[in-house]
Parts: structure tokens; C-alpha cells; sequence
């Protein structure tokens, strides 16, 4: 079963890199839930499913929708880096500061070279400051 489901996987990744938006966040969603019914999953795929549909709903500006697809990938495998910094960048641009660093922070700890968590920290940091300078 694991190759007909990884099919999909497939598909739908390609679906994405084609701009398909919408039929890849099908295919991503008929992924995810084929892999929660039948408990048959690669962590690592799962949690690329969930980071792939959220960077989808963060294109369609559903930043809420993305945080949540964000934080699913995170609970599916924990040691991958970049829904960490896709989250981030959603609490940066919402002013969370201190959820954006710490999302940053753990994609660093995670892929230490990591340059785009790298300069994201550091802007996060600058733009933080700089609003307890203008006193709110």
C-alpha cells in the first residue's frame, strides 16, 4: 500500500513544481488523509506533504491554514528544518516576534547552516528591537 501512497506524494509534488496549485493541494490533502486512515506513513513524507500544502495556503495568503499545515509537519517528523522557517516567516510577517524567533532559532539548531533562517533570525531580531525602541 505504502507505494500506491507515495505515488500520490509524487504526483502531487509534481502538480506543485508545475504551479498546479490547486490539484496539488488535492493531491496533497488525499495523501495526507489516505496516510492518517490507513496509520501507514513515512514520517519524513508525511510531514513534506503537510509542509508542501501549507506553502500552497501561504501563496493564497491563508496564513492561518499554512501555520496549521506548518505545525502538522512539525508533529509528523520534528527533526525537519523547514516548516520551522516556513512558520517563522508567517509569525515574522504578523508581527509575533517571539514565535518567529523561536521558529528560526530551532530551524538553526536543526540545519545549522541554514542561511535563510540565518538572515531571518537576524532581520527578526532588528525588527523586534526596534519596536521596543518605539515603545510598543
Amino acid at each position: 500500500m505504502e507505494e500506491d501512497i507515495s505515488h500520490i506524494l509524487e504526483r502531487a509534488n509534481s502538480e506543485l513544481q508545475k504551479q498546479n496549485f490547486k490539484h496539488a493541494e488535492e493531491l496533497y490533502t488525499k495523501f495526507i488523509s489516505t496516510c492518517v486512515k490507513l496509520r501507514e506513513y513515512e514520517a519524513s513524507n508525511l510531514a513534506t506533504a503537510y509542509n508542501n500544502r501549507g506553502q500552497i495556503k501561504y501563496l493564497r495568503v491563508d496564513f492561518r491554514e499554512a501555520v496549521e499545515d506548518y505545525t502538522s509537519a512539525i508533529q509528523a517528523d520534528s527533526q525537519f528544518e523547514i516548516p520551522f522557517y516556513n512558520r517563522g516567516l508567517i509569525h515574522y510577517r504578523l508581527g509575533f516576534f517571539d514565535d518567529a524567533k523561536s521558529d528560526f532559532q530551532q530551524a538553526l539548531k536543526l540545519n545549522p547552516d541554514f542561511e535563510d533562517a540565518k538572515l531571518s533570525l537576524q532581520q527578526t531580531l532588528l525588527d523586534q528591537q526596534q519596536k521596543i525602541n518605539r515603545g510598543y
